[in-house]
């Protein structure tokens, strides 16, 4: 071979990895990886079934895969050698729908019931929470959680909560549906029989003082806002905060996250903590973002406005708006079109105004080319969603412009064919492994898959698979994964019908690839071959063979991002870059950590 010129070396080298015939190449022409694991079960998912032994990473991109023989040929004097130990390894996963941002400012505060599997021990969690917290902070339980994950299958009583805490103010936030005050809690915030919410209930005794109860009716604002009420961190502990949520996302094998905006999440100033650790290279999930108006009624001047700010930079293709060149709109565009699901009360009916709200913003996200994506739970309100996108269509074309319906629990195989003509996709989330015992007990038993998984695949539909952590699922993937392999909630309930249920390497697909379609970069990332994001997930067991029911307990044992080990367990520990300790040193997190494996 002879020594290739500077135009043709690329070219030369990609037909040297594919023959693997390193041996023949000069020294000079060869790449050489920054690192190399080898002896794995890497599973490419470049197509079913396929696994390799190796793979090499360079400048944060997968280099080449294939046997350790021939990867190890990529090694120079400064490259990183891990060995994977006859591990499964699997590309890291993605979340297409997580409030990432804003659990960062908020996770070092909250005590996480994710994962506890009695209410117990839950209880003797909250009263040693209380313990550790100084007056005048609240102890905080905000979401991720459910009673029929506890072995006692019911929610605390308010006499439970009163009594594993008297003397400091708690709140815990059930799903969309409820939440709880302990008597302290009502005292702080100066809750009374006059207390009212215009989307909610302060529930009130037989002596007309409120009992501790929240009741969201229909949506959740009163929960929201009652929540907005408690203490926050400081900006410090929120960039702290942030780090640890990020390696806790990176110890669940997590790698990406599409923000989809939130409630009370404010852009700039709650993007601000994010941002910064992104530009200093600390931040450890990439995470692309979309905005969502804050203002019922002004959600148009938001979009508006936000169209004449600067764009931040994609900060090494780690924090970045929607799709890159542009930023998303959603997950509510306007607060008319939300219709949250809470199975506790009957489906909302959106208001008559929905439309007339929601077209003037649609069709300025088209006019400018900004993706957007739409909170949609129940098909009544899917099939109005999209009559206002066809109609803006008709005027001024999608042409390829990507939109997304969230949620999508009873969406028809009509809408679907929609949504696919439209260039739209669904992403899909594990709410009904937390709600599917209410949905039954409010709707009766349902035929149906719900979301329609398979329907969706069927048609060619664009999916990706995720959480809606962390107000109401839990943020952990695996659960989500779970979920999808085997059709069961968190309390054992079979809700899909057998032949419904996903194979382990299309759920994982569609936590991957499918999840990067929904940011315009399934060519780039959620496969381990070469030019792909080097993002991936060494586990303790093998995903594809292991009893389903232990799908959904995994976690990494080694999470690399963009070429470097952001997390290690056991042996892998010290590859990993240390974090500050916890801040404020009381945090819950300083002692339980996020989701409960234990």
């Amino acid at each position: 071979m002879t020594n290739p010129t500077p135009l043709n070396r690329r070219t030369v080298l990609a037909a040297a990895l594919a023959a693997g015939i390193f041996a023949a190449m000069p020294a000079q022409a060869r790449e050489q990886a920054d690192l190399i694991l080898t002896n794995g079960k890497v599973a490419t998912m470049a197509r079913e079934g396929e696994f390799v032994q190796a793979v090499a990473v360079k400048d944060g991109k997968v280099l080449a895969t294939g046997s350790n023989a021939a990867v190890l040929k990529l090694k120079g004097a400064n490259t990183r050698l891990i060995d994977a130990g006859g591990r499964t390894v699997i590309p890291g996963l993605n979340d297409s729908h997580l409030h990432v941002i804003r659990e960062g400012l908020n996770y070092n505060m909250e005590l996480r019931w994710d994962g506890v599997t009695s209410l117990k021990r839950a209880l003797e969690m909250l009263k040693e929470q209380a313990a550790r917290t100084p007056d005048g902070e609240w102890v905080k339980v905000v979401g991720g959680w459910n009673e029929y994950q506890f072995e006692e299958k019911r929610l605390p009583t308010l006499e439970e909560i009163n009594a594993a805490v008297p003397d400091k103010p708690v709140f815990i936030l059930y799903l969309y549906g409820l939440g709880f005050l302990n008597k302290k809690g009502i005292d702080t915030l100066g809750y009374d029989r006059n207390t009212k919410y215009k989307d909610g209930e302060v529930e009130l005794g037989v002596d007309g003082k409120p009992t501790g109860r929240l009741i969201a009716k229909p949506n959740a604002l009163i929960l929201y806002s009652t929540l907005a009420k408690t203490n926050k961190l400081s900006r410090d502990d929120q960039l702290n905060s942030t780090l640890q949520y990020y390696r806790e996302l990176n110890r669940l094998g997590l790698t990406s996250a599409i923000d989809a905006g939130g409630g009370f999440q404010n852009y700039p100033d709650d993007y601000g903590v994010t941002l910064e650790l992104a530009r200093a290279g600390k931040l450890t999930v990439r995470t692309s973002y979309y905005l969502f108006a804050q203002r019922a009624g002004k959600e148009l001047e938001d979009f508006q406005r936000w169209l004449t700010m600067t764009h931040p930079k994609q900060n090494d293709h780690m924090f970045y708006p929607n799709g890159f060149s542009a930023e998303g709109g959603g997950e509510n565009l306007v607060a008319s079109a939300a219709d949250f699901e809470n199975f506790l009360e009957p489906r909302p009916e959106l208001p008559q105004a929905m439309e007339s709200e929601l077209e003037p913003v649609v069709s300025l996200l088209v006019k400018n080319r900004w993706p957007f994506r739409l909170h949609a739970t129940y098909g009544e309100s899917i099939d109005r969603d999209l009559a206002v996108i066809e109609k803006v269509n008709a005027r001024t074309p999608l042409n390829g412009l990507r939109f997304i319906v969230d949620h999508g629990e009873t969406i028809s195989d009509s809408q679907l064919a929609r949504i696919k003509k439209l260039g739209g996709g669904v992403a899909v989330q594990d709410r009904m492994h937390f709600q599917g015992e209410t949905y039954w007990k409010r709707y009766g038993e349902q035929a149906r898959q719900m979301p329609p998984i398979r329907r969706m695949l069927e048609l060619g539909v664009p999916v990706g698979l995720g959480t809606d952590g962390t107000r109401v699922s839990s943020y952990n993937p695996w659960p989500s994964l779970y979920w999808a392999v085997t059709g069961k909630t968190a309390g054992g309930l079979q809700i899909w019908k057998i032949e419904d249920r996903l194979s382990r390497y299309q759920a994982l697909k569609l936590m991957t690839t499918g999840s990067a379609w929904m940011s315009g970069e399934e060519k780039i990332k959620g496969s381990i071959k070469r030019g792909q994001y080097a993002d991936f997930v060494v586990l303790p067991e093998d995903y594809f063979t292991i009893d389903a029911e232990k799908i959904k307990r995994l976690e990494s044992v080694l999470t690399v991002v963009n070429g470097k080990v952001v997390y290690g367990a056991g042996a892998y520990a010290p590859l990993a870059p240390q974090l500050p300790a916890v801040s404020p040193a009381w945090s819950p997190v300083a002692v339980h950590g996020g989701y409960q494996q234990r």
